[in-house]
């Protein structure tokens, strides 16, 4: 474990954590890696899967629904909804200011293609045609195998221009990949944002981040940034209400961008550790509304809301609750998590074949469970504990083995990685060599 005032540097060489130093955007200090940052971003995947494996047991609209649903696992999603994929990018933005230290800004780009948009097309070819199977079997618009579905260019069009019609548009991410808009959202939230990220790290752009730290600096100066996200949803919602469309899009850029603010400036952070209890106390006064509001109107999303008074008050209220929570966990993640071992290692490697194949085997399977004639309390183990175990089984059965295929998921080939899985008890020094540069989820 590693001692918190320190970080590891070049092949386990002990250093000071330059990574909060006001000075850290100079190219020239060594590499240092916050290994709670790889723990949140392993942890928040796990909480993806669990979150879309109890879905078809909400009052929410998903690809397959069971017939009865169940209020605690609508409130647990509900809970979830505001901040899960915010901490995301706010963790992937976090991630690109390390690795712009290390890289070019073309070096960066490059680095984006081969590990965000690679596995979202070689996914949206692989294992869209899956999912939109299942999808339009379960709620009756194809009756037919899998084979007639995926060789009938009738079908496939009708699919792309009218259940996931295809747009220029943010949209066209999800009606592309499903799950997968995740990685489209972060190649193309990279790229927006790497010309902002180059000029803040000259010494033209150090005043703004020096301005936004002293800002910050203040006590409760964090909560200050809620406002720039709800501008964002009250501007844009309205105008495109829909799930991943441009909305959602621009808050999530704005996540990215502060996750990379965050890191740029020690007064950031220090600010984390101090205003702590306000995000969490925030956090939980949110969730309280947002938790009251859904039990009163089960079964209606967020992006429902078309009043506009309410469209301001919702989203300036789930503004609040995604930052608040962001920050604390991420103080959870400071205090408790900055340290390495095979666990991580082994994290860090199989996160994005996992984030890849779990929602494809979840529908799989959730499509033949909700047909049981049993209860909720029944099926719901069955989705997550068989799910989980199909998912782990297909990356260590075929991706993690078959190095073309492992490419394309976006494993980067390392013989460091493949020691220390065959060795877990594997050195430290050894470990934290290993992913280097980890924005992806």
């Amino acid at each position: 474990m590693t001692n918190r005032s320190w970080a590891w540097g070049r092949v386990g060489e002990p250093m000071v954590d330059d990574s909060l130093s006001p000075q850290s955007g100079d190219s020239s200090t060594k590499s240092v890696r916050l290994h709670y940052l790889d723990w949140l971003r392993v942890l928040a995947i796990l909480g993806v899967f669990v979150f879309h494996a109890v879905h078809p047991f909400d009052h929410l609209d998903w690809h397959i629904k069971n017939p009865e649903a169940s209020v605690p696992v609508t409130l647990f999603n509900v809970f979830l909804f505001p901040w899960g994929m915010p901490l995301f990018f706010l963790i992937s933005g976090a991630g690109s200011w390390f690795a712009l230290r290390r890289r070019t800004g073309r070096q960066y780009a490059v680095e984006r293609v081969t590990r965000l948009l690679v596995p979202f097309l070689v996914g949206s070819l692989f294992m869209t045609p899956v999912m939109a199977y299942y999808e339009t079997s379960h709620k009756g618009l194809y009756e037919g195998s899998f084979t007639g579905f995926i060789s009938d260019p009738g079908v496939i069009k009708a699919f792309f221009t009218e259940f996931h019609p295809l747009s220029l548009s943010p949209l066209v991410f999800g009606a592309l990949g499903y799950h997968l808009w995740f990685l489209g959202f972060l190649f193309a939230a990279s790229l927006i944002a790497l010309p902002l990220f180059l000029w803040l790290r000259r010494p033209s752009g150090r005043p703004l981040i020096r301005w936004l730290a002293r800002l910050c600096g203040r006590r409760g100066g964090l909560l200050l940034l809620i406002l720039p996200l709800a501008l964002v949803q009250v501007m844009l919602r309205p105008a495109y209400p829909g799930e991943h469309d441009w909305a959602d899009f621009a808050t999530m850029l704005v996540f990215f961008i502060y996750g990379y603010l965050l890191y740029s400036d020690e007064r950031f952070t220090r600010a984390v550790r101090r205003d702590w209890p306000l995000g969490l106390g925030l956090g939980l006064l949110t969730t309280f509304l947002i938790l009251s509001t859904a039990l009163s109107s089960l079964g209606v999303s967020p992006t429902d809301v078309a009043d506009r008074l309410d469209i301001v008050l919702t989203w300036t209220v789930l503004s609040a609750n995604g930052w608040a929570w962001s920050i604390f966990i991420l103080y959870i993640g400071m205090r408790y998590l900055d340290f390495s071992n095979s666990w991580l290692v082994y994290g860090q490697t199989s996160i994005l074949p996992f984030f890849l194949l779990h929602q494809p085997v979840i529908i799989a399977i959730a499509y033949h469970v909700v047909q049981w004639d049993a209860g909720v309390i029944v099926k719901l183990p069955v989705v997550v504990l068989g799910s989980l175990v199909v998912t782990l089984s297909l990356y260590e059965a075929l991706i993690r083995r078959i190095k073309p295929i492992s490419a394309f998921f976006g494993i980067k080939p390392s013989s460091e990685t493949r020691n220390s899985e065959r060795r877990p008890w594997a050195s430290l020094a050894r470990c934290e060599m290993i992913a280097q540069s980890s924005e992806y989820p």
